[in-house]
């Protein structure tokens, strides 16, 4: 059983052969279909130049999405700081603030969200990758714009390090640790984080999120299948090439190294996977073992289908805190 409370990150994967605008449509249905279970909040991320992930920006999918449900929490995970005017981001999401009283997650992180240069050359406008400092002004920058407006969207600081967390603390805002990307990381940052947390308009205590992969299915071998094509693009991203999901069935017969399995199980290990018991207590460890706030899941398949039944599964194995009453 999971009694805390569960949202979505949704990075828009599509699989080779298809396009972004597909992907975006089934992306569609699955925020129509959390709202309708009752998930706390769905997040979209920032990406630029991915031959495998849409790079609409969160803005842009945001008003869309906070349009199209009714209840659900709709927010950037994240937005990147380095790639945006302060004033622009912070208009931005006042507007969408405004638009959607109560329901705007502004989630604010680092990353030039490419792994091509010339496309994060672009978006700094040629200048360099931004250093600490430089980043920390940005997001105090952003958060004293909105703050002067008068339907402020809920800001998040999403990071993956000592660093990040370090910077939350100061800041006073409540953290999304991306845990799905660093398990490693996480018992040092978390303590750092909770140790420095000085009280804030943003939050008057500190506040984790966790971003866990989630796939679950009927069976624990299906779940295994649907994950395959992201295990594979995994491997080609760890490599620096970055290529699109492979469809199912060709993902299935392609055989691993020794080398490739290993790197592969150590990156699983901070993966809940399976059928929805065992998706369920894999949850409830992580988020136990870490002292979570909320659980934030990333589910990297492809198909809108698969997807949507994998968080049907999950919502159907919670506790009284994990979702919001249902809609629809």
């Amino acid at each position: 059983m999971i009694d805390l409370p569960l949202s979505i990150l949704e990075v828009t994967a599509f699989e080779a052969g298809t396009s972004a605008a597909e992907t975006i449509r089934g992306s569609v249905r699955l925020a129509q279909r959390a709202d309708q279970l009752g998930f706390q909040r769905i997040w979209y991320a920032e990406h630029h130049g991915s031959p495998f992930l849409a790079d609409f920006p969160p803005a842009v999918v945001i008003a869309h999405m906070a349009a199209v449900t009714s209840s659900i929490r709709v927010g950037s995970g994240g937005v990147l700081a380095p790639n945006h005017v302060p004033l622009s981001l912070a208009e931005q999401f006042a507007a969408l603030a405004a638009f959607h009283p109560g329901r705007i997650d502004l989630g604010i992180g680092r990353g030039p969200g490419t792994l091509d240069e010339q496309t994060a050359r672009a978006l700094r406008r040629g200048a360099p990758t931004a250093n600490d400092e430089e980043y920390g002004e940005a997001v105090a920058q952003v958060l004293g714009l909105v703050g002067e407006r008068e339907e402020v969207p809920e800001p998040w600081l999403l990071c993956s390090s000592v660093a990040g967390t370090t910077l939350a603390a100061e800041l006073g805002l409540p953290l999304a640790f991306a845990y799905h990307i660093r398990p490693q990381n996480a018992f040092e940052a978390l303590e750092r984080y909770r140790d420095r947390f000085k009280p804030s308009r943003w939050s008057d205590t500190p506040r984790v999120m966790l971003s866990v992969t989630a796939v679950c299915a009927e069976t624990e071998a299906e779940a295994a299948h649907l994950s395959r094509p992201f295990d594979i693009a995994r491997l080609s991203l760890l490599n620096g090439r970055g290529e699109p999901q492979l469809p199912l069935e060709e993902a299935a017969r392609r055989v691993f190294t020794s080398e490739e399995q290993a790197i592969l199980e150590s990156h699983r290990l901070g993966r809940a996977q399976g059928t929805p018991e065992q998706v369920a207590r894999a949850l409830a460890e992580t988020g136990g073992r870490f002292g979570a706030d909320e659980l934030m899941l990333v589910t990297p398949v492809h198909d809108a289908t698969s997807r949507i039944r994998s968080f049907e599964l999950i919502a159907g194995l919670t506790g009284p805190s994990a979702l919001r009453a249902p809609v629809g």
